[in-house]
């Protein structure tokens, strides 16, 4: 296996490993602060392991240059986190994710104050993204439903923060930027979690309590690793166009392995906004 194949199939295990989160979170019945916290500081041990049994060191002088940046990106990261997990609770996971993946479409409209051209197809972007979550939303009918698909929306405005934010650091690595946002994500989640859960009070499962491992070391961790570690032979089309088996994965195990079935209303909704993102990165 050459070098482009090794890491087309690191990324497509990154991209099948994130899109079963949801089905991990469904079984457990922690707070999502707390499995937001979990997620964050795991995660974080877990890059910061890969990184020193590679022998890589940090270069904290793009750290302390890009420090606000970071340290807002890291304090979106965990309430992100946060919200669309709870949106897993009231909407299914399927279209939970694909609410979430409206964030791309999010970064076209914020394009303006980034100095980019707000164009014609930008524009068709947005509009079919708007259609395909009006359908998305009248999935959830209940209203249970729709507030699932208010909370995966307020995650993806949360995640397009994170992307703009990103998109303005300077002269910083892919692994450094992440560790230190996992970092800050962890100590901001750590002291939300702290006043207001009453952690003396949380008794997790033996099962919870590996799933959380599994969600912290494998989920972020591992496919973190596997993804930036991809970067290093693709190109950056070939990255944004495997990112799409991230939503189709989380759509095909919720059906396998959550018993979700996949409607029609879904599938039109999930082709609509899918391919409105796929349209913006075009090019």
């Amino acid at each position: 296996m050459n070098s482009q194949q090794r890491s087309k199939t690191m990324l497509l295990l990154a991209m099948l490993i994130y899109g079963s989160i949801g089905v991990f979170c469904r079984h457990i019945r922690l707070s999502s602060s707390v499995i937001a916290l979990s997620r964050a500081a795991l995660g974080f041990l877990t890059l910061l392991l890969w990184r020193l049994l590679r022998a890589e060191r940090a270069d904290w002088a793009a750290v302390r240059r890009n420090a606000p940046l970071l340290l807002a990106a890291g304090s979106f990261l965990g309430f992100n986190w946060i919200l669309l997990f709870e949106a897993y609770r009231y909407t299914t996971v399927a279209v939970a994710t694909l609410c979430y993946y409206m964030a791309p479409v999010l970064v076209i409209l914020a394009s303006p104050l980034m100095r980019e051209r707000f164009t014609v197809r930008k524009l068709l972007c947005v509009a079919v993204a708007a259609v395909g979550m009006a359908i998305l939303s009248l999935q959830g009918g209940e209203k249970s439903g729709l507030r699932g698909v208010l909370l995966g929306l307020a995650a993806a405005v949360l995640y397009a923060s994170i992307v703009l934010c990103n998109k303005k650091l300077a002269a910083i690595s892919g692994m450094d930027r992440t560790l230190v946002q996992l970092l800050i994500a962890a100590v901001v989640m750590g002291v939300y979690t702290a006043a207001t859960e009453d952690l003396s009070a949380l008794q997790p499962t033996g099962t919870e309590l590996v799933l959380l491992l599994i969600l912290g070391v494998v989920h972020t961790g591992l496919a973190y690793a596997l993804y930036f570690g991809s970067m290093e032979a693709l190109s950056g089309q070939t990255v944004a166009l495997y990112s799409y088996l991230d939503p189709i994965a989380a759509i095909f195990f919720s059906a396998l392995l959550l018993g979700e079935g996949l409607t029609l209303r879904t599938a039109l909704g999930a082709a609509l906004v899918l391919g409105a993102t796929l349209l913006g990165e075009a090019g």
